[in-house]
């Protein structure tokens, strides 16, 4: 069965390659759904109070966007790899598109600096959240209209018909490579036979993210556009377990970065982004600060002055942040990522040192949270499918029950994998690291319970 499903796969591999101008054709008409989604809404009024996603552009694009789009590119990576990147991004698509047409300069070095993914994720969703992203056009146009005008630039000054931008830059390329790490297929290379260059001898392809294909491993980097599928008879697009690249390669990079953006991007930061609006704690926390400030007669921080691009300010809709909301705001998340990303690394480099590993151990156990980190995104994403449906009359009283099933499935799935890695220990030695990982898990069950049930009673 496993053959005949990667006879399959290699020819699906295969008819990318061959139908590359079909799907050229395809990526300019995500370009132009995109750019109408995007552009168009932010010049409209804000929908009032009786606007519904059917009869409502701003409502519709907020639906697809952030109920629909950006969800389900989050499972499409865990599916099948970066197939989203290679075939479907506008930005990828503008930015080699630009490539083409630019400068073609070499890439700077200060530009292959690891951590430019972890810095831009953290910054964006920070931003994001000030603004309210998810919840009005023009911020939404401001981000990632933002975004993809600079991969444009990117793409005009450097490489000649290369995705610069998509390697080094894209705030979330990082999050992309963490949970393409779990996809079950992926392009698989034969270095032998790539050194043998055995036929057929294709044209050499033009890889986008500028791999070496030659020495590629795994699907985190790869952006499975198939453009490299059957070169010299050495690529080929299989089917795989969904913890291999986890289990069995997970230790072999100086992977240092990866935990980082997981810890306290990821997850850390990304949680208090999807609870702030909810959380008691962000409430406590800008009463106190309210009350101090009113008490040193500083008032100045009480008012919404900030324009929109600043902070959310739309009094139109009784919606306005002031200079404290984006304190507050600014020192919840910070706190989120910090206090819960550092508390699940001391819970596994605990572990890991009980038992005299490395650290190096902790950083590979780490990736183990990649299956909670990735639902835990989708999670938090389609809370606004969720709300825009109930806003329309779903019930929809079957999500609790699903929310817990994945919940507790994405915490089996990451003991799993731990438990596999714990394998080349001793039996007494598996007891601790699995142990740190197992309170890592209920860490995060406790967050997403508050969230969910806890908060929302």
């Amino acid at each position: 069965m496993t053959a005949g499903l990667n006879r399959w796969l290699g020819a699906l591999g295969d008819a990318m390659r061959r139908r590359a101008g079909l799907i050229r054709k395809a990526q300019w008409a995500v370009v132009m759904s995109y750019a109408i989604l995007l552009v168009i809404p932010a010049t409209l009024p804000l929908p009032d109070n009786q606007a519904r996603i059917l009869d409502n552009l701003t409502l519709l694009a907020q639906f697809i966007f952030w109920g629909i789009w950006w969800p389900f590119v989050l499972l499409s990576i865990v599916l099948f790899g970066r197939v989203w990147c290679g075939l479907f991004c506008p930005e990828g698509s503008l930015t080699e598109w630009a490539s083409q047409h630019g400068r073609g300069r070499g890439v700077p070095r200060w530009m292959r600096w690891g951590g430019w993914p972890t810095v831009g994720f953290l910054l964006t969703t920070l931003y994001g959240q000030l603004i309210s992203v998810y919840d009005y056009a023009q911020a939404a146009l401001l981000i990632l209209g933002g975004s993809t005008l600079a991969a444009m630039l990117v793409g005009f000054l450097y490489g000649r018909g290369k995705r610069v931008w998509c390697r080094y830059l894209c705030p979330v390329s990082g999050v992309f490579a963490l949970l393409a790490r779990l996809a079950p297929v992926h392009f698989q290379v034969d270095e032998q036979r790539w050194r043998e260059n055995l036929p057929p001898h294709l044209p050499p392809p033009n890889c986008g993210p500028l791999l070496d294909i030659r020495r590629m491993r795994g699907a985190s980097a790869c952006h499975a556009c198939g453009r490299c599928s059957g070169q010299r008879n050495a690529v080929r697009l299989i089917a795989r377990s969904s913890s291999s690249e986890i289990v069995e390669q997970g230790n072999e990079t100086d992977n240092h970065w990866e935990p980082r953006l997981l810890l306290y991007g990821v997850i850390g930061l990304a949680i208090g982004a999807f609870q702030w609006t909810i959380s008691p704690w962000f409430i406590t926390l800008k009463q106190t600060m309210a009350e101090w400030l009113v008490g040193q007669d500083i008032l100045w921080p009480l008012h919404a002055s900030a324009p929109w691009w600043v902070l959310t300010h739309y009094p139109q809709n009784n919606d306005a942040f002031t200079w404290l909301d984006g304190l507050a705001i600014c020192l919840y998340l910070a706190a989120s990522s910090m206090l819960l990303g550092g508390a699940l690394q001391l819970l596994l480099q605990t572990g890991s040192r009980l038992v005299g590993q490395p650290a190096a151990f902790a950083r590979h156990l780490s990736l183990c949270l990649i299956p909670p980190g990735a639902l835990g995104l989708f999670l938090g994403l389609s809370s606004t499918t969720v709300k825009l449906l109930r806003y329309e009359g779903f019930l929809l009283t079957w999500v609790q029950p699903a929310r817990a099933a994945l919940l507790a499935g994405a915490a089996c799935w990451s003991l799993w994998l731990g438990w596999r890695i714990c394998q080349k220990l001793s039996a007494h030695q598996q007891v601790a690291p699995l142990a740190g990982l197992l309170l890592a898990n209920g860490l995060l069950g406790y967050c997403w319970w508050l969230q969910f049930w806890g908060w929302s009673a």
